[in-house]
């Protein structure tokens, strides 16, 4: 699941909102600090409210991760879009393939909310301007148990940014893909896979329930027209 995905049911919630994207604005800062959610956990009824909404934003971002990855309709399309990915990809048989798969079906599912629903991520971005920064770094901090100070500039980067925006078009979600590339040491994704971006958009779209309310789970987050 991607960041507004993650954010959406705690939006009246300012630092738990943020928090859900905790542990993905570490993974960019630094791979080596991580918050984990059973460290979160122990600080679930921390006297410090900041402590405690950030605490209850890892976790939530964790066991949404369990839920939604583990869900059949994504486990399904993870695997088609790996496969028509090796088409476009010759002679790239290992991880890239699924890695892009993954991460596009949890964009795209950003992309329909935004789509029919621009208000929501507005006020997501909006959230940032509203939270105590130094307070939420110092909170993700003593729950990873690892020192840095990137965490403010790095969540303020990616509110000025507002790239989610960028899902919405196939040429900038092509763009960002291969942003996410270059992070991890892959190969950039060729013209071909742009081309194939209409077809897997409409995909995510079809799904887009049950992807995000698999197995009879409720679903908490905006249905499509």
């Amino acid at each position: 699941m991607n960041f507004l995905c993650h954010a959406l049911p705690y939006l009246d919630q300012p630092v738990m909102a943020v928090a859900t994207g905790i542990p993905d604005f570490l993974s960019v800062i630094d791979r080596k600090i991580r918050a984990r959610g059973k460290m979160a956990a122990l600080h679930l009824k921390a006297n410090d409210a900041v402590l405690r909404d950030v605490a209850r934003g890892v976790v939530a971002h964790v066991d949404d991760d369990r839920w939604f990855h583990g869900g059949e309709t994504f486990a399904r399309m993870n695997l088609e879009f790996a496969v028509q990915l090796r088409d476009l990809l010759p002679g790239d048989a290992g991880f890239r393939p699924s890695f892009v798969g993954h991460i596009l079906i949890e964009m795209l599912l950003d992309a329909n909310v935004m789509e029919q629903h621009a208000g929501l991520a507005n006020r997501y971005y909006s959230l940032f301007d509203e939270v105590p920064m130094q307070q939420v770094a110092d909170a993700v901090q003593t729950i990873a148990e690892k020192r840095t100070d990137k965490i403010p500039a790095t969540l303020q980067r990616f509110a000025s940014t507002r790239f989610l925006y960028d899902y919405l078009d196939d040429d900038t979600l092509l763009f960002r893909l291969n942003q996410v590339m270059a992070r991890v040491g892959l190969a950039e994704l060729p013209k071909a896979v742009g081309d194939w971006l209409p077809s897997a958009r409409q995909e995510v779209r079809r799904n887009h329930t049950r992807l995000l309310a698999p197995d009879g789970r409720s679903m908490a987050y905006p249905e499509l027209a």
